[in-house]
């Protein structure tokens, strides 16, 4: 794949990510204001110190042959995209015990079309084969059933928290894109491109969000 295409895949998943992520924010500000914005930078706080430790760590995980600073980009979005999985699982779980949980379920269910697009955009053109993408992104949605389920029935309990595991999600990928994805896209696509290519998705969320 051409240099130019690798950055606007890169711009590609930086704005799917971002309209994502403030889609956590804004789905958290319903619950507690305050839990949110401390769970925004419980998780900015987390992600530096993932990254430094895949950084001093890193060199010894072998992903599919691939160069290193590719593992350690993926690495980094796999863990991000897994992690915020388990807040949006939660979510499903508070949900159905109340009354809006199948609307939840599936609104989360083609919400993850996208994220999952993201990932792939991410790791097929560093080298990773499309069927191998295809299953991380898969595998990075499978704490939403896990956690549905103990959230549906300690609901009180998750309810509490979940504002502070979206805001945690959020600031973690919010992150990932302004310090990893923007600037490499910039690198190989340049700033005009990427910024019309992010823009555009991030349009392409706001209208999921809207028909869903």
């Amino acid at each position: 794949m051409p240099r130019k295409w690798i950055g606007i895949s890169n711009a590609l998943a930086a704005g799917l990510m971002l309209a994502a992520s403030f889609n956590l924010i804004y789905q958290g500000l319903n619950y507690n204001h305050w839990l949110t914005l401390s769970g925004v930078l419980i998780g900015l706080v987390f992600i530096v110190i993932s990254q430094r430790l895949i950084d001093w760590y890193g060199q010894d995980v072998n992903f599919a042959n691939l160069p290193q600073a590719n593992v350690s980009k993926i690495l980094l979005i796999l863990g991000i995209m897994t992690l915020h999985s388990f807040a949006e699982g939660v979510s499903v779980g508070v949900s159905f015990a109340g009354n809006i949980g199948l609307f939840i379920a599936v609104a989360i269910a083609i919400h993850n079309i996208p994220e999952g697009l993201a990932i792939s955009l991410v790791m097929v053109p560093r080298g990773t084969s499309p069927l191998k993408a295809c299953g991380w992104s898969i595998f990075s949605s499978l704490p939403q059933p896990i956690m549905a389920v103990p959230a549906f029935i300690l609901v009180d309990m998750f309810h509490r928290y979940l504002p502070m595991g979206l805001g945690f999600a959020a600031g973690a990928m919010i992150w990932m894109i302004f310090a990893e994805l923007i600037p490499d896209a910039n690198e190989d696509a340049g700033p005009a491109l990427v910024g019309s290519v992010i823009t555009a998705a991030v349009v392409f969320m706001l209208i999921l969000q809207i028909l869903i």
